[in-house]
């Protein structure tokens, strides 16, 4: 074409070629611009993602290290990562700003990809010649000073080892040789003379990696403490007895199983009789009465953020050969009469179908060792023993208790049996009864009672509550005058119904 005479056709013809071409390069070229457009808009929501995944992870960390002391190494460490990260990050950030300093967005709210063609702002905001500006200079100091203070964070443990590796790798600012040979800076081989687009997606992608590495950071963290926590240099085996008292001659039985003594272990809250010290119940505490005792308890755990229950209970025998028994009442030393009451009867080293019990009104609660009493006439009543040891043998014993009629109902108004109070207060309040110092569950409800305010007649009314001829002789009532409420009736349940009647109650107007 460049050659020879040419015809004006020729000319026109071999223009709109060259025309062809650029035009073609100019559209290759927006197509790249549009793909590093998007791969960056992908970097963008991959980081947003990454953060949001981060902090959970963080959050977790310090979970667990509030309740596990095996996982505050590691969330001290996460503390550290954290802090370098979201500096180095936001750090990075400004940069993309310097990018896209006075681009105007269209009206969807992106940035104009095709247009961001140039990176003459870069170049003569980081260079100077053929070295660094100061800000080009910030930008390096910046990426080593994150990956010293990383590489600080998590120290030299193995299990962070692949992680500093990453470290080195994508975070390293040494000079570049080029497919040319020549050896080039570091910004100047990643960032001179790129189209602003692509200097853009470099950096969001740089911010990718800054999550990944923290991402990797946490996770090794919670592994590392995950594993500390679970090693078997924090258990010992434990012998475990089915029982601690054996006849002469018995078979002894039980297992050994792995227990964990861990000083670590900081439960929210023990009850039982003992302390907590380095990791294990201390139980200190005197023997009960002779008979088989109980050991029970429970200790309170924080697992991720919410309070773990974990009860124990264990017996132990008074009496190295059982020679009486212990029959105990469930409330009192004493029994009710006209009430069913529950009786405990075990024999110190027998088995509870192995034991029985008998007398006047006793009768199984269908359960070994469980009974209900209901004595009749009389001021005591004797309760016979009887159980058989394991060769055989019989032992015996009995236990008298006394019998006792069941105390009269207390009336109460607003809960008191004397109240004070305006007669306001009065006319709306409920009357009650309660069975004082009366361990059973029993409830009471009033159904009846009179009402006698000083110069009026008295009132009978029903339910618990003043009617409205009670309400109208309240109001007459003057300051001082004490009001009584008498003649209580009410329905029982829980007890026999021949119930004591209720006693009186008093309110003083004021």
């Amino acid at each position: 074409m460049a050659g020879g005479k040419q015809t004006p056709r020729q000319k026109m013809v071999n223009l709109m070629y060259l025309v062809f071409i650029a035009m073609m390069a100019l559209n290759m070229s927006k197509e790249v611009l549009t793909a590093f457009g998007l791969m960056n808009e992908q970097f963008e929501s991959s980081n947003s993602e990454a953060v949001k995944n981060n902090k959970m992870s963080y959050d977790q960390l310090v979970t667990k290290a509030g309740e596990d002391s095996h996982f505050v190494e590691a969330k001290n460490i996460a503390e550290k990562v954290q802090g370098i990260s979201a500096k180095f990050s936001g750090f990075l950030e400004g940069l993309k700003s310097d990018v896209t300093k006075d681009i105007e967005k269209t009206e969807k709210g992106k940035l104009p990809y095709e247009a961001m063609d140039k990176g003459d702002k870069i170049d003569e905001l980081w260079f100077n010649g053929d070295g660094y500006s100061k800000r080009g200079q910030e930008i390096v100091d910046a990426i080593n000073k994150y990956k010293t203070d990383m590489k600080a964070a998590v120290g030299a443990d193995k299990k962070y080892q692949s992680i500093i590796s990453d470290l080195d790798n994508k975070f390293n600012t040494d000079d570049v040789v080029d497919r040319e040979g020549v050896k080039k800076k570091f910004l100047d081989y990643h960032y001179k003379g790129f189209p602003a687009i692509a200097s853009l997606t470099k950096l969001s992608a740089l911010q990718n990696s800054v999550e990944v590495v923290e991402a990797n950071v946490y996770a090794s963290a919670l592994g590392k403490a995950a594993v500390d926590a679970s090693s078997m240099k924090n258990y010992t085996a434990l012998v475990v007895l089915d029982k601690n008292a054996y006849f002469q001659g018995e078979k002894v039985t039980g297992k050994v199983v792995l227990g964990k003594y861990d000083e670590n272990t900081k439960p929210t809250s023990f009850q039982g009789p003992g302390k907590i010290e380095n990791g294990q119940a201390v139980i200190n505490m005197t023997a009960g009465a002779v008979g088989e005792q109980s050991i029970k308890g429970k200790f309170t755990f924080l697992e991720d953020g919410k309070e773990i229950p974990l009860a124990f209970e264990s017996k132990y025998v008074v009496v190295p050969r059982p020679n009486s028994a212990t029959i105990s009442a469930d409330k009192m030393n004493v029994v009710y009469r006209g009430v069913a009451n529950p009786i405990s009867v075990s024999f110190a080293g027998i088995a509870a179908d192995k034991v029985s019990a008998s007398a006047p009104g006793m009768s199984s609660a269908g359960k070994a060792g469980n009974y209900v009493l209901n004595p009749g006439g009389g001021n005591t009543v004797m309760v016979n023993v009887t159980g058989t040891l394991p060769n055989g043998d019989k032992v015996s014993d009995k236990k008298e208790f006394r019998i006792k009629g069941l105390p009269a109902p207390t009336g109460k108004v607003r809960g008191e049996v004397a109240a004070k109070g305006p007669k306001s207060n009065l006319e709306v309040v409920t009357i009650t009864a309660t069975m004082e110092d009366f361990d059973f569950p029993v409830t009471v409800n009033v159904t009846q009672f009179n009402v006698k305010v000083p110069g009026q007649p008295t009132i009978v009314v029903s339910g618990n509550k003043m009617d409205g001829r009670a309400k109208s002789a309240i109001a007459k009532a003057q300051k001082g005058d004490v009001v009584v409420i008498s003649e209580i009736k009410a329905s029982f349940t829980g007890i026999d119904q021949r119930a004591k009647a209720v006693s009186a109650c008093t309110f003083e107007v004021q």
